[in-house]
């Protein structure tokens, strides 16, 4: 009944524009339901094209039920391979391999954007979805953590956990599953939680270090340009 009452309850309306928003909160978080079975992939579908038709938000919505159908195909075809590299990496961060680090299991880097956001995730077991690029991202690319560590603290703590679109998620924000790593700035953060983050964080005014352009972060973080870090030659 809760996940009927849900998916009833969300409008897709302004989807598209607003979903990567993290501070409006406009995603559906039927994501729980579609993990343990309690709802289909189609039956979400059917529900919200019969209410609202064909139109940009409903398409990118079902884009993105599309998305979740992808992980599935691919886990079924390569099963536990997907635990591992599936592609070598298109560039590696230089910063040395680790562990997770206490900070990161405690929440505590000193970094707003991303302490909040493991903090919702182990008290609530939610973390929206840009807010896990942005924990992936920085995770990987700027502590040097192996992906699967990152992964599977994500699958120790999310309602939502399924073991195809986390790991394939991960992968693709460190390029073993797509054709660049995925990074982000300040500027990102800011635009889609409204400055609420970065209002709010001690090292707005300094030692952010998210705060660069997207070329000086390619060039610090993977030693190329960001026309070589795109795979443009």
């Amino acid at each position: 009944r809760a996940a009927l009452r849900r998916l009833r309850a969300f409008d897709v309306r302004n989807y598209a524009r607003t979903r990567n928003d993290v501070a409006r909160r406009t995603v559906s978080q039927l994501s729980p339901y579609l993990r343990h079975g309690v709802l289909t992939l189609a039956e979400v579908r059917d529900s919200i094209l019969s209410r609202f038709g064909h139109t940009p938000d409903t398409e990118k919505f079902v884009n993105e039920l599309v998305w979740r159908a992808f992980w599935q195909i691919v886990y079924a075809h390569l099963g536990e391979r997907i635990h591992h590299d599936l592609e070598p990496a298109k560039h590696r961060s230089r910063v040395a391999r680790r562990l997770l680090p206490p900070e990161v299991l405690t929440a505590t880097t000193g970094l707003v954007c991303i302490d909040e956001s493991l903090q919702e995730l182990y008290t609530t077991g939610y973390m929206h979805n840009h807010a896990r690029m942005w924990v992936a991202a920085y995770l990987q690319h700027w502590l040097g953590v192996d992906w699967r560590e990152g992964a599977d603290l994500f699958y120790r703590h999310l309602l939502d956990g399924d073991p195809a679109s986390n790991s394939l998620s991960w992968q693709w924000v460190g390029s073993t599953f797509s054709h660049k790593p995925y990074i982000f700035n300040r500027q990102n953060v800011e635009r889609f939680s409204g400055g609420t983050f970065c209002n709010r964080c001690p090292l707005a005014n300094g030692g952010c270090p998210f705060d660069e352009s997207y070329e000086q972060l390619a060039r610090r973080l993977f030693g190329v340009t960001l026309a070589e870090l795109d795979g443009q030659r």
